[in-house]
């Protein structure tokens, strides 16, 4: 890193020495930023790094420990996300918080301090969403529209405060490739109104293509700055992580075989009023085969996960088959014993029980298949503890799994570092068929790309693996075929050299090719 690329002076916001304990742990130490008026930063760090709790500093959620904030260069207190606002700061969060049984302008109206009339309101997100490239329809229910529409909601809901600066937190995990072009369009026209935005993305293509600086988190201290645009993605990863960052190797795929597993011509109504219906749904995944399905979130892909793993069974036997055998009506334990494993978008509550510890919930999920490894006693089974811990350590060894103590509570671990053993806890069985929702979704570099290995080599090995990704760049390093999801339909699989980015995202978009569910397209 030169001297030139040390922030300069006259900033809009100023952080010195920022720090944030929780206990004896310092999520942040003594952090340095500085954001120019007019500029797009970014933040970057791997999971754990701080980025979270420092923007959580800036908007008023956190309250520092030490150092100061000084805004237009004077020093300041942030004690809420009002007096955030107030000073000029909007924040987009990952998570949307918005209503979806209420309307754009009554989720907007939600968020403003003054009583304004929703007409007024309604009108005002009209005229600043055009000016913006950001259309939206007030009068529209949120469950009635896609996720991008409900990212535009938050961003609009925030300009509407006349923000001089913007902090977006993952802005496109939940685009399509032509809905992320257009966010860009609509930052630069922000950056060219002397506006700044904070942009906190773990897309470092993304990150070199609009951002003029980044600051550089590790594990909660700053480890510099730089000129995106001079980096490379694995030179910013290197410097998030603190070490070269392997790219996936594809060495020891072998030809396709038999199919594991497979979806005939699946229906499935909507649960509830704000989920999706499957539409004649039809896959094949072979041995040493990775279908990727892709799409943006909320358009299927967890009820799909539940009805492939069994989670919520179907009407017919014959509409789900794994390894030859009709399953459609039974449920997660029998798809097991077959030989299947699966591993869910949320790792809190579904894939585990923060509270227990690491062994407890390798019983959990595995008691019933794994019955001779950790079950013995005869009629009245006795859990096998020693076997049980021995696993769990294997499994922690085999993805380097960082935790405290030998056998911590799921809860105590970092997001990816818990994720890491979720999906090694299913790996270690080396299972013969492997559906995984967002297998990365929140890891850092380090993290993603261990997973991603292991996925391969277990395609390698023989397996057939489906893998649902919102991450294109995920789907390009793992998959040898790709399906796009939309609306709860999917559409043909092609083998992902056949792919762009942009033809994925026409799919993603709802441009779908026919087809004859006779013979999917991916039967090879």
């Amino acid at each position: 890193m030169s001297s030139s690329d040390v922030p300069a002076t006259g900033a809009l916001l100023s952080v010195r020495k920022l720090t944030k304990l929780f206990g004896s742990f310092a999520a942040c130490n003594g952090i340095d930023l500085e954001i120019q008026p007019g500029e797009i930063h970014a933040l970057l760090g791997e999971n754990g790094a701080g980025k979270s709790t420092l923007v959580k500093m800036l908007f008023g959620v956190l309250e520092p420990t030490e150092g100061e904030i000084a805004w237009e260069g004077q020093v300041t207190s942030i004690g809420s996300p009002g007096e955030a606002r107030k000073l000029g700061i909007g924040m987009v969060f990952q998570h949307f918080s918005l209503f979806e049984a209420l309307t754009v302008a009554e989720n907007i109206a939600l968020s403003l301090d003054d009583r304004i009339p929703i007409g007024r309101i309604a009108e005002e997100a009209a005229t600043l969403s055009r000016a913006y490239g950001l259309p939206l329809d007030p009068g529209a229910h949120v469950a009635d529209l896609s996720v991008g529409e409900r990212q535009r909601i938050e961003i609009v809901r925030a300009l509407l405060q006349n923000p001089k600066l913007i902090i977006l937190d993952e802005p496109t995990s939940v685009l399509t490739p032509q809905e992320a072009d257009r966010l860009f369009e609509t930052l630069f026209q922000l950056r060219d109104e002397g506006r700044s935005v904070l942009y906190i993305s773990h897309r470092l293509e993304e990150v070199q293509r609009i951002c003029s600086r980044a600051t550089v988190l590790r594990h909660g201290r700053l480890t510099g700055f730089c000129d995106p645009r001079r980096e490379t993605p694995a030179s910013l990863a290197r410097m998030m992580v603190g070490s070269d960052v392997a790219s996936v190797r594809h060495e020891g795929i072998q030809k396709k075989g038999d199919i594991q597993l497979e979806v005939a011509g699946l229906t499935v109504p909507a649960r509830t009023p704000f989920a999706m219906s499957l539409k004649d749904v039809w896959l094949r995944v072979r041995a040493g085969e990775i279908l990727a399905i892709a799409g943006v979130a909320g358009n299927g892909q967890g009820e799909l996960f539940d009805v492939v793993s069994g989670e919520h069974t179907v009407a017919s036997d014959e509409l789900i088959s794994v390894r030859g055998q009709a399953v459609g009506t039974r449920g997660i334990n029998a798809r097991r014993l077959l030989g299947a494993g699966f591993v869910p978008e949320e790792r809190h509550g579904h894939a585990a029980v923060t509270s227990l510890k690491l062994s407890d919930n390798l019983i959990l999920a595995r008691g019933q298949s794994d019955r001779k490894a950790f079950l013995g006693g005869g009629f009245l089974k006795v859990i096998k503890h020693r076997a049980v811990k021995q696993a769990a350590r294997r499994i922690s060894e085999a993805m380097d799994v960082r935790k405290s103590g030998d056998d911590p509570t799921a809860g105590s671990l970092s997001g990816g570092n818990l994720q890491k053993f979720i999906v090694g806890r299913e790996l270690d069985r080396q299972p013969a068929v492997l559906v995984v929702n967002q297998p990365t979704w929140g890891v850092d570099a380090g993290a993603a790309s261990r997973i991603r290995q292991a996925l391969v080599d277990l395609a390698s090995a023989g397996s057939a693996v489906l893998v649902i990704s919102q991450d294109l760049d995920e789907i390009f390093e793992v998959a040898t075929d790709v399906a796009v999801i939309s609306e709860g339909r999917l559409s043909p699989s092609y083998p992902v050299g056949e792919l762009t980015r942009e033809k994925i995202g026409l799919l993603m978009g709802g441009l779908h090719e026919s087809k004859t569910h006779s013979e999917p397209s991916h039967a090879h």
